[in-house]
């Protein structure tokens, strides 16, 4: 796998110096900025369209971009931090704009952290990937990260002119790309899976010129974990279907590999968790309620019954106090972490029961995990990241750079600056076509 230099997908050994954690304020920050805490609580959907199996009702896609949306905003209503979308393109899923939907969900909240819960950088441009992130970061003000992952849908490498099975390494080049886009103002790229760049000017640049922070996410993948290490960034494991121990080794081997690549301690490596659950005032009517689209849904039903899957991986049916219960256990399992994302809208479940839903976990679920593992946690632990903490890691007290364009080249490839406080002598180095 090749890089802009010639040498492997990870080209640079001086990295640039670990990112300390910004400092903790309390929750609750002026409107249109993301609260700084510790840990970070919210929802991921994987914008599944699923017949309700108690009605035989299918929502529309209309209904459930709606219903989305609504999720959304009633997550930051109820006190939560982040909220997580997908990326699919195709039936019956309904996410194949992220950006798009991400943005409108800003518009609409104040406080809410916008990210995916997948961004596929196999069958995205990269370039894409950076002009479309980077004005996202810019419409909600910060308020964004976004996960990178390959995704587990077969078809759809095809259908964006890509090979499944260069799946790894088109998503170890292509993150390659992606982080040198923000972080230099012109780029020169000659690679194995796109076309060269020549001088290349990604636009808008990121944000105070501090590109969104990301998150890796990967199901059974060392090799994504190693390259979260590498670059100093986060690790986010499913932690869905598969038992704990599965999930302990991967981010064990993370923690130990971004100690190895000099951004802190294991201790301050940045993880990120997922988790099920559903929730009712007492565990027999969480049972009761939630046992018929358990049996019916397509990634459970035909398998282990809800009892088994419940004992075998970290889905909870139960009680609020059940929720919490189990949720502990994660901090004991993979030690201290910075978010936790918990998927509550799939299987058919209606927009009406997954408010409900949300009522619960954000009255008497989320309050209870901020007092318990704030108590628990280990003082060496790195805050949640958000832009707020990366741009006062990158200047200090001192005011954020704005890139103001030099007059217009009309073509972005003259090699020279396009940026009015980049050196006069700065000159592009075009690489060899042969």
């Amino acid at each position: 796998m090749q890089s802009s230099s010639g040498g492997t997908v990870f080209p640079h050994r001086g990295l640039p110096p670990p990112i300390p954690p910004g400092p903790r304020t309390p929750r609750g920050m002026p409107d249109g900025k993301a609260s700084v805490s510790a840990m970070q609580f919210g929802l991921f959907s994987v914008s599944d369209i699923t017949r309700d199996p108690t009605t035989s009702y299918t929502p529309s896609e209309a209904e459930r971009i709606d219903a989305i949306v609504k999720i959304a905003q009633k997550t930051e209503e109820v006190g939560m931090d982040v909220f997580a979308i997908g990326e699919h393109h195709n039936p019956p899923f309904v996410s194949s704009a992220p950006t798009t939907l991400l943005a409108y969900i800003a518009a609409t909240t104040k406080r809410l952290i916008v990210t995916t819960s997948t961004t596929l950088i196999t069958t995205n441009d990269p370039v894409r990937i950076a002009e479309e992130y980077a004005m996202l970061q810019h419409l909600s003000k910060g308020r964004m990260d976004l996960m990178i992952g390959r995704g587990n849908t077969a078809p759809v490498y095809p259908w964006f002119g890509q090979d499944i099975r260069q799946g790894l390494p088109l998503a170890l080049e292509n993150y390659n790309l992606l982080h040198k886009l923000w972080r230099e103002d012109v780029v020169d790229w000659k690679g194995k899976y796109r076309s060269v760049l020549q001088g290349f000017t990604s636009t808008p640049r990121p944000l105070d010129d501090v590109p969104p922070f990301v998150w890796h996410g990967s199901i059974r993948s060392p090799e994504i974990a190693e390259q979260a290490a590498f670059y100093g960034n986060g690790f986010f494991a499913n932690n869905i279907f598969w038992p704990k121990e599965h999930y302990i080794r991967l981010i064990k081997f993370y923690r130990q590999r971004f100690a190895h690549y000099g951004h802190g301690t294991e201790k301050q490596a940045i993880v990120g968790l997922g988790g099920q659950a559903y929730l009712a005032k007492n565990s027999q009517d969480a049972k009761q309620e939630f046992r018929p689209y358990f049996n019916a849904a397509p990634v459970y039903g035909n398998g282990p019954s809800m009892e088994d899957f419940t004992e075998m991986t970290p889905l909870t049916v139960g009680s609020p106090q059940e929720v919490i219960d189990k949720t502990l256990t994660f901090r004991e399992s993979f030690g201290d972490y910075q978010r936790q994302l918990f998927l509550m809208d799939h299987a058919g479940l209606p927009l009406k029961t997954v408010l409900d839903q949300l009522e619960l976990l954000g009255g008497e679920v989320i309050p209870v995990l901020r007092k318990e593992l704030a108590a628990r946690r280990d003082p060496e632990t790195a805050d949640a990241p958000t832009h707020e903490n990366l741009v006062k890691a990158k200047y200090g007290d001192k005011p954020a750079r704005q890139p103001r364009p030099n007059a217009n080249r009309g073509d972005n490839v003259t090699g020279e600056s396009p940026y009015q406080d980049t050196a006069e002598n700065f000159k592009a180095e075009y690489p060899s076509l042969v």
